[in-house]
């Protein structure tokens, strides 16, 4: 039976949730222990994680394995300022909530459930001051079903078996390099088509295509925004590091006719034949939406080294 767990990422959603992790240190500031920290190494493939962010539950994830040491994420930058270098890491695949929601509005359901020690929020709703929390399956229960019950993909899902008469010349590469677990090459085979545990994280974060604003999954593509051959093996399964575009708006964006701004606003290469776009009744003047930090940190590797390199 699958344990359930609470991890609170006010400083760390989206580098966490975009990355299918947890993080934490091992010790306190001081060095000390750390209750919250030492239950890192208590989760096990298969536990329910909610994640709680901004007073919401935000997303609901399953762990994929258990935790193991790792340096402390690059992309933390200022947030993980005053962490030690190094900690405990577990894999987590979340699912965000098409509705999140607000515990402390649901306290009458929520309150009688609460641990007796160690709680995540108080009995008004309010967060308690910790990473990581154990919670009891009747709460967990409630959650869910508040949550309207997201279908939470399984490891399967993430992470099907590949088919060895289907694979090219670089997937073959990828699964010879050094160093990596067979897991991680799986995942990476994956990614680079778009599919996988790199969908998934895509997914978490852009639920239609931001340009023609069609959600239908079956026809749009997990597009890196930076270019698989310029990335680390963590940016190619980052799912900050992808768009979920139409097809044609994933062309012009991969071969670098077109780029957003952090903002969201439209640039179209002076290389791109003029019609293309009223053709394709694409406005150059949409305003697509901001995009998070994390987002924002790729896109601009786009627009200097791929946006208009077209005509390079």
């Amino acid at each position: 039976m699958p344990r359930y767990w609470w991890v609170s990422q006010n400083k760390t959603f989206n580098h966490e949730v975009g990355g299918g992790y947890l993080w934490s240190p091992f010790t306190n500031n001081n060095g000390g222990r750390n209750p919250a920290y030492e239950k890192m190494a208590q989760i096990e493939a298969g536990d329910i994680v909610f994640s709680f962010a901004g007073t919401y539950i935000k997303a609901i994830g399953v762990a994929l394995g258990e935790a193991y040491k790792a340096e402390k994420p690059i992309v933390f930058g200022a947030a993980g300022d005053l962490w030690s270098a190094t900690g405990w890491r577990v894999p987590v695949e979340f699912t965000t909530i098409d509705a999140p929601i607000r515990p402390a509005d649901h306290m009458e359901i929520l309150g009688p459930l609460l641990p007796a020690r160690h709680s995540p929020i108080q009995a008004n709703g309010a967060g308690n001051q910790r990473y990581l929390f154990g919670i009891p399956e009747s709460m967990a229960y409630a959650l869910l079903k508040l949550s309207r019950n997201p279908v939470l993909p399984s490891r399967d899902d993430l992470l099907p078996v590949m088919d060895p008469l289907l694979m090219t010349a670089l997937d073959q590469e990828i699964l010879s390099e050094p160093g990596a677990t067979e897991t991680e090459k799986t995942a990476l085979v994956l990614a680079r088509r778009g599919q996988g545990l790199f969908r998934n994280r895509v997914r978490a974060f852009e639920p239609r295509c931001r340009v023609t604003g069609v959600s239908s999954e079956k026809v749009l593509i997990a597009s890196h925004i930076k270019p698989w051959k310029g990335s680390t093996n963590d940016e190619r399964l980052d799912g900050n590091n992808g768009l979920f575009l139409s097809p044609h708006i994933d062309k012009l964006f991969d071969a670098g006719f077109i780029t957003f701004t952090a903002k969201g606003s439209m640039r179209v290469s002076q290389y791109l034949d003029e019609e293309v776009l009223p053709k394709w009744k694409i406005d150059p003047s949409i305003d697509v939406g901001p995009f998070s930090s994390d987002q924002a940190y790729f896109l601009e590797y786009h627009r200097e080294r791929v946006f208009d390199a077209a005509g390079v």
